[in-house]
């Protein structure tokens, strides 16, 4: 039922569960990130719809090859998290194993993408306007993928990546807002055209205040027909009230000899030695590695650093902090070591080579994931010097500004250029003014 899910005890007993009738009507699968829980919930929503339920996961019923494709109706999608990385694996496996399991392999990853453009959750909503013609277009480009040809493979592929990186960048937000809620309500009070119908609401411990009352209220009252699931990251964010009216499957961290074989088994590859865990490999197909992105995010925070000593000697201050002396130094170094060179001090200048060499950041998630690493960076330097210095508060400057640029252009889809520059200018303001405050 959950054999392709490896180890993972929370599986098991939700077959139990199955198979004794006493599934609750709402769960969470909560875990870290590439930890099997929305593989697991869209297993369930398949076993829930088959026709024969003495069958195997490779079951030939109508109802399961509609589960395999994430076409079936009776299946709802919700919820934000990165798709692209997972994309781009899959293009690489059918590219070279061209056969009807990898070319699956790869519709499925962006149908992924494409349940959360339900009409179900758009209705009337003047943005699935701007993403309709996108949707019909990889609709159509998916279609063909079953039949093309081997030789004229790549080509499509190529195009659908395109399209589907360009869709995820300008058509998901971070937070799941309310209308889509409400949507997903009405929906689960509609009549199953099978057996169940499931709802998955992943990451949902991110959501509109507004939202979660409303998720409170369908877990009140859940309809009979309807299975919810729930996924995340971090539970504790998840209200009190939600969380009790939720039964608990934990999914563990697994091993890396397990995440190895779960590579080996879904993407048909056998990862680098230095490339640990799930996560690290879907990333390492993202167009800018993380690696890539670790000059350019110390290229940014040695720039920041500069801007501070720059205005701190404005005021006539002439002792500088040393965590911040040794940021410079530190990031300097980095920076210095690859094609980026030293910063400047024109801020146009430093943003248009950062956007050189991470691909504009069109890529959605990759903007957060260089906060990411720059936060890394800013971190890294403290203990660059043994003893490290004594800290004045700039790291809780740096944790929320970078935490709002990623708001800002997660959730209110501003652009990572203008979130850039806002960031550098917050930085430098609040670092200078903690730092004069500290000397």
């Amino acid at each position: 039922m959950f054999e392709s899910i490896l180890g993972q005890a929370a599986v098991r007993q939700l077959e139990m569960d199955k198979v004794g009738g006493v599934l609750a009507p709402s769960m969470l699968f909560s875990g870290p990130p590439g930890s099997g829980k929305g593989t697991a919930a869209l297993e369930l929503a398949r076993v829930l719809s088959c026709e024969d339920p003495a069958a195997q996961a490779d079951c030939p019923c109508s109802a399961c090859a509609r589960h395999r494709t994430l076409t079936h109706p009776d299946l709802l999608t919700l919820g934000s998290r990165p798709f692209f990385a997972e994309i781009s694996a899959a293009a690489t496996v059918c590219r070279r194993e061209p056969d009807d399991q990898s070319r699956l392999l790869f519709i499925r990853s962006v149908r992924k993408l494409l349940t959360r453009f339900s009409p179900v959750l758009w209705e009337d909503e003047p943005r699935f306007k701007k993403v309709s013609e996108s949707l019909l277009g990889l609709e159509e480009a998916l279609d063909e993928v079953s039949t093309l040809p081997a030789g004229e493979l790549d080509k499509s592929l190529q195009a659908i990546l395109k399209q589907a990186g360009k869709l995820e960048a300008e058509g998901l937000g971070e937070l799941i807002p309310i209308g889509q809620i409400r949507r997903a309500a009405a929906w689960s009070h509609l009549a199953p055209t099978g057996k169940r119908k499931l709802l998955l609401i992943e990451n949902a411990d991110r959501m509109q205040d507004a939202a979660r009352n409303a998720l409170l209220k369908m877990l009140e009252e859940p309809p009979a027909s309807v299975i919810m699931v729930l996924t995340s990251a971090r539970e504790k964010a998840l209200l009190p009230t939600v969380m009790s009216r939720l039964r608990p499957y934990r999914f563990i961290r697994r091993s890396p000899e397990v995440e190895g074989a779960v590579i080996r088994q879904v993407f048909r590859d056998t990862p680098p030695k230095e490339i640990l865990g799930i996560e690290a490999y879907l990333a390492s197909f993202l167009p800018v590695s993380e690696e890539a992105l670790r000059p350019a995010a110390a290229f940014f925070a040695a720039y920041v650093a500069r801007g501070v000593l720059i205005q701190l000697k404005r005021w006539g201050i002439t002792r500088f902090p040393e965590e911040l002396v040794i940021l410079g130094a530190y990031a300097s170094g980095l920076s210095e070591a690859s094609p980026l060179g030293k910063p400047g001090n024109d801020p146009q200048s430093v943003i248009a080579q950062i956007l050189a060499v991470t691909e504009k950041f069109e890529v959605r998630g990759l903007f957060v994931q260089f906060l990411r690493v720059l936060l890394a960076v800013v971190m890294e330097s403290r203990f660059s010097r043994q003893p490290a210095p004594v800290r004045l508060g700039d790291l809780d400057v740096w944790r929320k500004c970078t935490a709002e640029a990623a708001l800002a252009v997660g959730t209110y889809n501003q652009s990572p250029v203008l979130a850039l520059e806002r960031l550098s200018i917050e930085l430098r303001q609040s670092l200078a003014t903690i730092c004069r405050g500290g000397i």
